[in-house]
């Protein structure tokens, strides 16, 4: 399991990028709400939606997630 956090500021487009702890465009702490732990990005998305209606997954870590399932 992995721990993925919700940017707290939304892109200029209104989305808040979901990312996953240990990746490259994790944003500064004081700017990410830690959501929990999860088997994938898909089921940290169910759940920063619940908050943050927009959610989408940063395109990085969705790229890392979708090569790295096993």
């Amino acid at each position: 399991m992995h721990r993925y956090y919700v940017n707290k500021k939304a892109l200029t487009n209104g989305t808040h990028e979901v990312h996953r702890l240990g990746r490259r465009f994790l944003p500064k702490s004081e700017h990410r709400i830690c959501i929990g732990l999860f088997n994938n990005v898909q089921e940290a998305i169910k759940k920063a939606l619940k908050t943050h209606p927009t959610a989408k997954c940063c395109p990085s870590c969705l790229e890392y997630d979708r090569r790295n399932i096993r």
